[in-house]
């Protein structure tokens, strides 16, 4: 019942956020969410993940980041509040919602998962830092960062990044063999950048 739901609200909230964010966020869009959608079936299957936990890990990635409809600073709790608003009408119970607010606040960064669908959700959100394609999405989120005014130069940018990345770790043991090898090479290339 719920899996035929997810796909009814995994619509009506894609185009919500294709019409309704702000061009600013070249980073925290449309793509972003589908990629940390894909994430975490990827990861949970990994993890040995079904059912009922997979759909509400799925509903949690949809609804990671449509906090940032309403504003940049504590989007994750505005993405709560979002998802209770919307939830109960494609039959959601409060424990599904609770459930999927829990991991929603758990991708806030720094991140401290509690348990292992938490684990999954940020190591999702974050898939990206051990792929090929991250410099081509990194770029994305020094372009929000300047227009948002969270970074003074490109070379601040690329010192937060590097320190992000020196500090960040996956949880899962599926996401950090898939990701460890390429995230070290990723942040080997950002020092060699810094120093050049």
């Amino acid at each position: 019942m719920i899996q035929m739901q997810l796909e009814q609200v995994t619509t009506f909230i894609l185009d919500q956020l294709k019409h309704d964010l702000s061009p600013a966020f070249t980073y925290h869009q449309v793509d972003h969410t589908q990629d940390v959608i894909r994430a975490v079936r990827d990861i949970g299957l990994g993890e040995g993940i079904s059912g009922n936990e997979s759909i509400i890990l799925s509903t949690a990635a949809l609804f990671h980041d449509t906090g940032f409809l309403i504003a940049a600073e504590n989007h994750e709790m505005h993405s709560c509040e979002i998802a209770r608003k919307h939830l109960p009408h494609y039959s959601y119970t409060e424990g599904d919602i609770d459930q999927v607010c829990s991991l929603i606040m758990a991708t806030k960064v720094p991140q401290k998962p509690k348990n292992r669908l938490e684990e999954i959700i940020c190591d999702a959100d974050l898939d990206y830092v051990g792929r090929e394609d991250f410099f081509e999405i990194s770029e994305k989120l020094y372009e929000e960062m300047v227009a948002l005014g969270s970074v003074s130069s490109r070379e601040h940018y690329m010192q937060l990044q590097l320190d992000f990345i020196r500090n960040h770790h996956y949880f899962t043991k599926t996401a950090r063999t898939a990701r460890n090898k390429i995230k070290e090479e990723n942040l080997t290339k950002i020092k060699t950048n810094s120093e050049a």
